[in-house]
């Protein structure tokens, strides 16, 4: 265990930059966790309903109100990330998160003055506004960010790197819970004890702006610009090296053949060259699906209403309710730091998805039985152990599918089709977002125990696609992920599952290394690509840049 630490702390050390960097953006998902967590408590205080009139309102039209105000955030975040492709293509990653951050940080200063001098009705309108705007910001950081965390990280910190991204939205569900519970504890019942929960979000969004202010932007999107300096110096920065290091200039020729031909594609060129061969379909709808099968595990169904769920289990109060949400809130933060530290490099993107999804789903189905069986709101003995498998569905979902589906789609994506892929999947998130935020009242209402029985099998369909259909990608540089999709896909997506070697007989996918060894790049022989190059050193000013050969430099900072 010592040694563990002591290696952790000399990677830290190592890969300050690096960790820095994704420390700055990831900032920006606490506010999305923020906003998750946020609106869940603040919808059942008294002083919110009374204030916008909520409480004259039948039962079912109360309903309808809350999924509103809860679901019209997903609704700006789905054109948020969707547009968000275009801005970062054009003016680049980091002009395009601190503008997100802005709008964010717009969008919660009004939400926080909703209905101060207007009557309720007014006040109401305002609110949805104000969501759906801060709804577009965190959409588009949402959809930017694990494309930025991704061209930056160095390849042996990518997944904890980009996995700081579960670490920030743990965070900001974890204190919108909190701020809640403290609320509605200890402010009197009164305008104040629902608007400080929305005055305290503008905080994360204050320090994501500021601090991504200093942090470089994207090395690929400065490759794909043609501005190789900038991209050398970026580089250099992440990694701690000289631009001149045999390593920062070998992955920037790295990336410069990567983009050949390819360079300052249009937004609609883009979405269109997804569909170009089956391959670049398949590695850039990979994140979609994922991000699909993320909503279809009942998490956000719990992040949104978990204060009605553990109502539902007998918590009586709102403030006992919002307890259990909190400490629900601590759970999910804890064991994302610990699945961050020590699991998701060395247990890979592969078997996060499968272990995790396998235990959420069976926690979900123990939800479904025990809600059919005990239909009522007594308190028996398996009351309490539905309780602990809601904070064990919390475990497990942080462990693989709270934010291995970003990494994953981050890194499979082609590099000059990153944005548009994963803009693509935020949107698919946020839309799917929005629909269970509006159907699952209904169905908890409709058909009670079948809500957690859906969520249940739906991880296992999920599992059951990772263990087909996705090989492993940990270790790869983002530039030799593409030839773990070239050929043999399901043999070696069951060479890397668990007891894949059962379905396999003696049949073996080609290396990685055999098909790099082979190929012949068939769009740019290679008197193109060195043509290609050339030119743009000219224009560049003279950059130069050295035969480096990967077999010659495997250094662990290679981007």
């Amino acid at each position: 265990m010592a040694t563990t630490l002591k290696r952790e702390l000399r990677d830290i050390i190592q890969y300050r930059n690096a960790y820095l960097l994704a420390f700055s953006a990831t900032m920006g998902y606490v506010c999305f966790g923020w906003e998750i967590g946020l609106i869940g408590g603040v919808i059942t205080l008294p002083s919110f309903e009374e204030y916008f009139g909520l409480l004259s309102e039948s039962a079912s039209a109360r309903a309808t109100l809350s999924a509103n105000i809860v679901s019209v955030l997903q609704a700006g975040g789905f054109f948020g990330a969707l547009f968000s492709s275009y801005f970062a293509g054009r003016f680049g990653r980091k002009p395009a998160l601190i503008a997100s951050g802005v709008i964010y940080l717009i969008g919660c200063i009004i939400q926080s003055t909703a209905g101060i001098g207007a009557s309720s009705a007014v006040g109401l309108k305002v609110l949805y506004f104000s969501r759906f705007f801060a709804g577009m910001g965190v959409g588009s950081i949402s959809a930017l960010v694990p494309a930025y965390v991704s061209e930056c990280a160095p390849r042996a910190i990518r997944g904890r790197c980009t996995g700081c991204i579960e670490v920030s939205v743990g965070l900001g569900n974890m204190l919108a819970f909190w701020v809640n519970y403290s609320v509605s504890l200890n402010i009197s019942p009164g305008q104040m004890q629902w608007r400080l929960p929305f005055i305290a979000q503008i905080i994360p969004g204050a320090l994501f702006v500021f601090f991504m202010l200093f942090q470089p932007e994207s090395p690929r999107w400065l490759v794909e610009r043609g501005h190789y300096e900038e991209a050398a110096a970026a580089l250099a920065y992440i990694a701690r090296k000289d631009q001149d290091d045999d390593a920062v200039v070998l992955t920037l020729g790295e990336i410069r053949a990567d983009f050949v031909g390819k360079h300052k594609l249009p937004l609609l060129t883009q979405f269109r060259k997804m569909g170009e061969s089956k391959i670049i379909f398949l590695r850039c709808i990979i994140a979609s699906i994922a991000t699909f099968f993320q909503q279809w595990s009942g998490t956000n169904a719990i992040n949104y209403y978990a204060p009605q769920i553990f109502a539902g289990l007998g918590f009586s109060s709102t403030s006992s309710a919002l307890f259990a949400t909190g400490i629900y809130g601590v759970i999910k933060f804890v064991v994302t730091c610990m699945t961050l530290a020590f699991v998701i490099e060395s247990w890979g993107r592969k078997r996060t998805l499968i272990y995790g999804g396998l235990a959420q789903g069976l926690m979900m189905l123990w939800l479904g039985g025990y809600a059919g069986i005990h239909p009522g709101q007594g308190i028996v003995p398996a009351t309490y152990v539905s309780i602990v498998a809601i904070y064990l569905f919390g475990v497990f979902f942080c462990l693989g599918w709270g934010f291995t589906p970003f990494v994953l789609g981050s890194e499979v994506a082609p590099g000059h089709l990153r944005m548009a892929t994963m803009s693509l999947a935020a949107a698919t998130t946020w839309l799917f977002t929005y629909v269970i935020a509006q159907i699952t009242p209904i169905m908890l209402d409709r058909i009670t125990y079948g809500t957690y029985l859906l969520f249940g099998v739906a991880s296992l369909i999920m599992v059951a696609w990772v263990y087909i259909f996705i090989p492993e990608t940990t270790g790869y540089p983002l530039e030799d992920i593409k030839y773990l999709f070239e050929r043999d896909i399901i043999l070696r997506s069951l060479e890397d599952a668990p007891l894949g070697w059962i379905f396999l007989g003696k049949r073996r996918a080609v290396s990685v290394e055999e098909l790099k060894a082979a190929d012949t790049l068939p769009t740019n022989s290679p008197k193109d690509i060195s043509e290609e190059l050339r030119l743009e050193d000219a224009s560049a000013r003279g950059h130069s840049l050295r035969t480096v050969t990967s077999q010659g430099c495997d250094d662990p900072l290679i981007i």
